[in-house]
Formats: structure tokens, C-alpha cells, sequence
């Protein structure tokens, strides 16, 4: 009886080895602020959660308690995507806590890397006004969305770029946003990446800010993440200091 169980735990072990063997790496969109163009393996749940706590200036702060994205991969070139994000901002002695718009969308696979013709997908998201805390409710419904692409630069570096848009859900202005990455991986484990990126509303000034962050997969479908950055100009936040994990099933 003993080794029929030590037979069945070893058989059980080595099917889910080979099933993590059979598909790459979790892949996250988290902690940079470039979205990756790879989509969640068909039929797998993917959760990506962090806390990330926020300088604005002196006066005020925005923390993330937390962040999470949930996606599942519903075929080969569709994403389905949902973000929660329970927030807390400080101003001066004011704080005001509660939960974000839920932002519904997906990411849509466009095209494979070819050459210097970069893997691209499509992400697309609309906040949902009413269905937030009180004091973080909006006027209207709020899209946005993003181009994302990468190229594969060696069995180390990657470049990684997004350009889109996005609605606060006040005002009909849209905020153009870019950002620019480089990836390298330290060992096959321990992931470092630097990043460019920046906000531009269409009547104001736009703000650019440098980050930076390291990833460690614990298995192929676990992975922690660390991340700080700053700004570069003038009107962007101070800074900010993340952590959070990954996990798919």
C-alpha cells in the first residue's frame, strides 16, 4: 500500500513538473510601468498584486493598498483583464481611503517579433464611474489603452515600448502616455530592469520620470518583484517605492 502512495505522489509530482516544463515562464506586467506584450497562457487565471507608496511633493501622498491586475487567457490572441486598486491619498492632514473605478478590458495579440518588426499587442481598458468608493466615484466612463511592443535584443537584453492614451473620467482632454524599458536578465531566475516614461495631458504640461526594479521567479508560475523610481521634471512626483507579487493558475 505504501508504495502504490509513494508511486502516485511521485507520478503526481512529476506531471505537474512536466505541465510547468510545457509552457514558458509567467510573464508580468508588473512592476515597470511598460505593459509586456505577452499574453496569459489559454485558460490559466494570472493575478499580478503590489503595494506601491507614493510621493507627490510635500504635501501629499498616494499609496496603493493594494494594486491588482487579474487576467485570463481566454485563446492564443485574447486577454481578458479586470484591475482593482484600494487607494489612499494624503493631503496636507486629509487622507481619503477607498477603492478606484474597476477598470474591464482585455489585451489583443497583433503580431509575433519578426525580425525588427517588434512583438505588438493591443491593451484596452474603460473604468466603470460607479462602481467605486464614494469619494473616488467619477463623472463619466473612462477609456484608455495602449500600444505595446518589444524586441528581443540578445539571449539577455530586451527593449520594450508602449504608446496610448488615457481619460481621467472628468474631463473629455486625454493624457498621452509613452514609456521606454530595457530588460536584462542577471541569471535565469533574476530579472533587472531601468525605465523611462511619462504623462502628457493634452492642456498641461507633460512630466517624465525614471524607474527601476528587479523580478526573482520562484517557479514558472510565481514570480516577487521590487521597484523605485523618481522624476525627472519638475511637475512629476517625487517618488515611489513599490513591492508585490505574481502567480498564475
Amino acid at each position: 500500500m505504501k508504495s502504490k502512495i509513494l508511486f502516485f505522489a511521485l507520478f503526481l509530482y512529476s506531471t505537474i513538473f512536466a505541465q510547468e516544463k510545457e509552457i514558458e515562464p509567467i510573464q508580468t506586467d508588473r512592476p515597470d510601468q511598460t505593459e509586456t506584450p505577452s499574453l496569459t497562457p489559454k485558460g490559466m487565471l494570472q493575478v499580478e498584486t503590489g503595494f506601491s507608496f507614493q510621493k507627490n511633493d510635500v504635501n501629499s501622498k498616494t499609496n496603493l493598498l493594494p494594486s491588482t491586475l487579474w487576467k485570463y487567457g481566454f485563446n492564443e490572441n485574447f486577454e481578458l483583464r479586470l484591475i482593482t486598486e484600494f487607494a489612499s491619498e494624503k493631503f496636507n492632514v486629509e487622507t481619503i481611503t477607498g477603492f478606484n473605478p474597476i477598470l474591464v478590458g482585455c489585451k489583443i495579440k497583433i503580431a509575433e517579433e519578426n525580425g525588427v518588426f517588434p512583438k505588438t499587442s493591443f491593451i484596452g481598458h474603460v473604468s466603470l464611474p460607479n462602481v467605486a468608493s464614494t469619494a473616488f466615484i467619477t463623472d463619466y466612463f473612462a477609456p484608455e489603452f495602449l500600444f505595446v511592443m518589444q524586441h528581443t535584443l540578445s539571449e539577455k537584453f530586451s527593449l520594450s515600448y508602449n504608446l496610448g492614451a488615457e481619460w481621467d473620467g472628468f474631463t473629455p482632454e486625454p493624457t498621452f502616455i509613452y514609456t521606454v524599458a530595457t530588460g536584462y536578465s542577471i541569471t535565469e531566475k533574476l530579472g533587472s530592469y531601468i525605465e523611462l516614461f511619462g504623462f502628457a495631458p493634452q492642456n498641461n504640461e507633460a512630466n517624465h520620470n525614471f524607474d527601476g526594479g528587479i523580478t526573482y521567479l520562484i517557479s514558472t508560475n510565481f514570480m516577487l518583484d521590487l521597484s523605485s523610481g523618481f522624476g525627472i521634471s519638475e511637475n512629476a512626483p517625487d517618488n515611489y517605492f513599490a513591492l508585490g507579487f505574481s502567480f498564475r493558475l
